[in-house]
Order: structure tokens, then sequence, then C-alpha cells
């Protein structure tokens, strides 16, 4: 990270305000509102998180301290006594909202369920129960390894209610990956299932874990929820099935009273080196960040069925799926599934069949259904739909463009939203009433985070001018370690950006800059950023303008070292089904990106392929790229890898 700065490329002035019926009804109406929230939040950071937190969550005790900040250690709303499944669950059920649903779940098959708030609480505490019986304990660590059915939910909430840290593994994760993860956090118990569907197969989940369980000594207890009814192996004493265990068991749990800074779960993040990095959530002020950013970005009416397309496995799962909606008392909506060959319009069929109101998922897989055609999306109702949401990587300006047009019928505004698993929730994103949107762009910080683009001495940058995404002021929903190595975490977060005027800085990893009103637009992981003849080039842009050719579906950029320019760039490419890789293609391609951005920019290498090597979550990992186009050997942490077979395929064609 020797270099100061980052060639932006990128030219978008497309503004799409939001309409004056959508502003009228909501959260927060106007650009003058948010300005004056975020201005006060700014002056008096603690004022503003201290009523916030007194108005929105139901506190056992106050806190006597707002923040204790030990850079770069953060304590929020210090012996305040709290517990986030009380506020998720029981302080609904003296309200109206008692009987009404709290989750609606459709299964990959068809099968579905709903619960209300007073059902899920009975199964919420029922679980809880259980866990006592089977000897986990506050503070004990729960693995929890599930597909995406009610039950991961409900687990996640009963061991928020009795204390016990959990740790969600992706359901799509290896038995080693399952194992190391277990292993680091101490796991005590694992909850699972016997399998799940996925495009229409079955996951093996139970054989996962016993594989995993193999060398995880510390794992005493498997509770294991019938899902599929194949035949699975079940360990004599270890192995309990939930339909049996249950029988018979209370419902009546009180929840535990917590400290502000009790841990509330793990969640483990890939690392380059190979060994993962456990976040470390603590239960107040992630309950306070996911609740507001929730309330406030997805503009939540009572009314509101909410859909986000996440997994449970990942942040986005935990706090924009369970924790925020159920905070507020929405309705939210699960779904097993994902868009597959017998079923490629199954997410409209589900927004058809529930009334889904509001939309949340990611660009990887908008560009997906944009590769399916428009056929599917037309083919179903989606008036219901008034809000649409964009997480997980920057949205390329002609994806955002197909999903205004044919997904929300260009009438739904759409929040893009910048954060990371360590942020917690949403940092940067437009309010959709209050912030005119532009294509790509995830518009202003939220109320309270201090947002800044500087260089590598904490300097603000000019505007337009590329440079590193950095927090300046601590913020409730902020990790508060890696989970037993808090030099890494001192070394990962706070070290790349001395301190500046007195504040220490945290640096995100992605690279971004600021435009003439201010707007963010991030341009990826500053790993990403091409070094091209002296200039610094951000992936997304080039990648960007590939997409916006239509023979492009996908495009994944790299670079590639290069004795002269120093590196070139290579292109991964998948095209529309209606176009065919050709040597004519490949050159109109390179010539496209140079009208798009210039010839700096111009590929030296555009290769073809039916796919792209991603993780679970939709995000392209172009450090396997990187290795590819460099001849060289993939190393590190590929555990998150969805489908080996894509890695093996561009291996062949290299």
């Amino acid at each position: 990270m020797a270099e100061v700065t980052i060639d932006s490329t990128l030219q978008e002035d497309r503004l799409f305000p939001p309409s004056t019926e959508f502003s009228q009804q909501a959260q927060i109406k106007s650009l003058t509102e948010y300005e004056q929230l975020y201005a006060r939040a700014k002056a008096d950071p603690q004022k503003f998180w201290a009523e916030l937190a007194e108005t929105e969550l139901h506190w056992f005790q106050k806190w006597d301290t707002v923040l204790d900040w030990q850079p770069p250690f953060a304590q929020w709303f210090v012996n305040g006594k709290i517990n986030i499944a009380h506020n998720c669950l029981d302080r609904h059920l003296t309200t109206w909202r008692r009987n009404k649903a709290a989750l609606i779940w459709e299964g990959e098959p068809g099968d579905s369920r709903t619960f209300t708030y007073a059902q899920l609480h009975r199964e919420v505490c029922q679980f809880a129960n259980v866990l006592k019986q089977l000897g986990v304990q506050k503070g004990d660590v729960v693995g929890i390894y599930m597909p995406m059915i009610p039950e991961a939910a409900i687990a996640m909430l009963a061991c928020a209610r009795i204390g016990a840290p959990h740790t969600v593994v992706f359901g799509g994760f290896s038995a080693e990956a399952l194992r190391d993860r277990l292993n680091d956090g101490k796991a005590k118990l694992v909850i699972t299932a016997d399998g799940g569907w996925r495009k229409d197969a079955i996951v093996p989940l139970k054989e996962q874990v016993d594989k995993a369980l193999a060398d995880a000594p510390t794992v005493k207890d498997v509770l294991v929820v019938q899902r599929t009814a194949q035949k699975i192996h079940m360990e004599a004493g270890r192995d309990h099935w939930w339909h049996d265990i249950r029988q018979g068991v209370s419902a009546d749990c009180p929840a535990e009273p917590m400290d502000s800074e009790d841990m509330l779960f793990i969640l483990y993040t890939s690392g380059s080196t190979g060994k993962p990095k456990g976040v470390v959530h603590t239960t107040a002020g992630y309950n306070l960040y996911s609740h507001v950013t929730t309330k406030w970005i997805f503009d939540l009416k009572d009314t509101d069925v909410y859909w986000c397309t996440a997994d449970v496995g990942w942040i986005t799962g935990h706090s924009y799926i369970v924790y925020g909606p159920l905070s507020n008392g929405a309705t939210t909506l699960m779904y097993e599934g994902a868009p597959r060959s017998s079923n490629p319009g199954c997410f409209w069929d589900v927004i058809e069949k529930y009334g889904v109101n509001i939309f949340y998922t990611a660009p990887t897989a908008i560009r997906a259904f944009m590769r399916m055609g428009e056929h599917e999306p037309n083919a179903r109702n989606l008036s219901s739909l008034r809000l649409l949401g964009t997480v997980g990587e920057p949205i390329n300006p002609e994806a955002w463009m197909w999903y205004h047009r044919i997904i929300g019928g260009e009438r739904c505004p759409i929040v893009d939203t910048w954060w990371q698993t360590e942020t917690g929730g949403v940092m940067i994103t437009p309010l959709p009433g209050a912030i005119a949107t532009k294509p790509g762009s995830a518009t202003l910080p939220f109320p309270g985070i201090l947002a800044e683009v500087v260089d590598l001495e904490g300097n603000p940058v000019p505007e337009n001018e590329g440079g590193y995404l950095a927090i300046k002021h601590p913020w409730p929903g902020m990790m508060r370690t890696v989970y037993g190595d808090p030099d890494r975490f001192r070394r990962t977060y706070w070290e790349h950006i001395p301190p500046h005027e007195g504040q220490f800085t945290y640096f995100a990893g992605d690279g971004a800059r600021k435009d003439r009103d201010g707007y963010f637009w991030v341009m990826g992981r500053v790993d990403d950023v091409i070094s091209v003849a002296g200039h610094r080039l951000g992936t997304m842009e080039i990648e960007s303008a590939l997409v916006s050719h239509p023979a492009v579906a996908e495009a994944a950029v790299v670079g590639k070292p290069d004795e002269i320019k120093g590196e070139e760039v290579v292109a991964f490419v998948t095209l529309d089904t209606s176009f065919s890789p050709s040597p004519e293609l490949s050159a109109e391609l390179k010539k496209h990106v140079v009208q798009e951005i210039g010839a700096l920019a111009r590929p030296g290498e555009i290769r073809f392929s039916e796919a792209l090597p991603k993780t679970r979550s939709g995000k392209i990992m172009r450090r396997l790229l990187r290795s590819l186009a460099a001849g060289e050997e993939v190393t590190g942490d590929t555990s998150t890898l969805e489908d080996r077979s894509v890695l093996d395929k561009l291996r062949e064609g290299a």
C-alpha cells in the first residue's frame, strides 16, 4: 500500500430523486431532514446515539456511560443491561403485533410456514430451554450450521436469549471450514439439520458436521433438525433429534439480562492467509445499530413484507433478516432456495405470492437475472414492490438501471448499501425518501457515520480523486475485536492509516472517491486495484464499462504482472446467452472499454468463461483470478468458494 491515490475513470451523471409521494410517507422525508440529522449526530455523536437507544430499545437497566473509547477498542452503553431476543420478541407481545406475522418462510420445494410474534416467541423459549438442558450456559459458544429454515433464526434468538454467543457457519461451507471455525470459537454444541434444499439437490449438512467433529474436541452435543428426512448417522449420546428432545420441554424462559458489551456472536470472514478472522459483535450497540439502520434505510412500515435474500450465515442475514427487522416488529421473509434451471423465476414467484414490498439482494444476483432475460420477471406481478436494495459489492450502473426498470417498474427507489461484516450494519446508503440516487453510487453516509476518502497520511483527497475509504469516529455497531487476537484487530483495521488530528481511523480496505455532491463511489477492494503505467485503476470501473456492452452479462477484471507497464488488465467475461466467444468479439470489447474509459484501461487480454469463481454470498473471488492470470498456484483460504468446478474450468482454459 505504498501508493497514495487511485485514478477514477467512471463518469455517471444520471440522477433519480425520490417521488413526492414516496417522500411524504417516508421515515426521513427530505434532504434537509437528513442533513439536520447528520449535523446533529456529527456535533454530538454520544447524545445522538443515546437518544435513539432510549427511544428505540427496551433496557433492563440504563447505562452509566454512552461511549468508552480506548482506541481502537470501544465500549458502548457501559453497564447497561439488555437482551436482543427480548427486543426482537417479548416487547412486541404487549402490543397489537402479538398476532402479526413475524417470520414467513418458503421452502425450495414449495412448502411454507408462518410464525406470529407470539408463536416465534414460544419456539425460541422452548429452544433456549433445550439448550440449557444440554448444559449450555451463559458465555458458551454455540455453532449453527443450518439450511435457510426457520429453526436457523430460532436457534440464533435462543442463543441470544440465554447469553450463549452463536457462531453461524454458512451451510455451504466444507467440513474443514466448519471444523476450523468451531475450534477457533471453542464451540460447546452444534445445531444443524439432516440436510437442506438448494438448487433441487439436498445439501448433506449432518454428514459434513460428522466429518468436522472428528477433530473438534470442545463440541459435546449436536442438535439435529429434520428437514429432508434422508438417512443419516446419529452418534449415540452426542446427537439429538430436535423433534424428540423438545417433547415436554417448557416454553417459559425469561430473557437473560446481558451486559451491553457481552459477546452476542462471532462471525468468521475469510482471510487471504488461510486463517479465518472471527469478527466479534457485542449486544447493545449492535442491537441499536441494526435496528435503526433497518428502520430508516428500508423505510419500514407496519404493513410491509420485507425480504432480504441473503443467508443467515452472513452478516447481512444476521442484521437484515433476523435482528434488525424483528427488533422493529416487521414481517421478515426467509426463502430456502435459489434461482435454478428448474425454476429460474422463483424469486419473482415469492414476491408475487407474498406481496413483498421491500426486496434486498446482491448485484451478482441482479446480473444473473439480466443474463436470464426479462421474460421471467415480466411474467409475474411485481407491483407490490415499493423499495429495492443492493448489498455485497458495488453495483454496475447498467445493472442498476436494469433493476430500476425491470424489477422496480421505474417507481421504486434503490438503496445501494455499503458496509461490511466488521461494521455490523450499513454505513453509506441513500435514505430513500430523502436522497436522490445515482446508478452505481452508495451516495451519503448514514447519520452518525463520519466517513471520508483519504490518502495514506489520513488527509482528505480532492473531489473525484480516488483514495482510501475510512471511518473517523466509533459507531455502536462496530466490531469489538478479532476473537482471541486483539493484535490482529489492531493491525488489520487501525494501523494502515496513522491517527490524523488526534483521531484514530478505521480503514475499511476499500478504495473510493467522492463526487462534487459529496456522494461516495466505492471502487472495490484496494487489493483489487490495478497499476498500469503509473496509474492506479479501480477494477469496478473497468468491469462496469464491460457490462455496459450488450454482449456482457458479467465481468471480473484483475491485473497481471507486465515488465513494461507494471501490470496489464486481464478481463474474465461471461457472455449473455445470445452471444458466443470469438476473436472479433474480444477485439470489440477492448475497443468498447477504450471508448467508455480511455486507452489506459484497455484490457490486454479477455478470457471468456461460462461462470466466475464466487463465494457462496455471491462475491467474485478476484484474488483467485489474479493467481490464474499470472499463471501462479492458487493459495490461501478457498473454503468460501461456491463451485470449485468453475476454478477447474478456468485453469483448463488458461
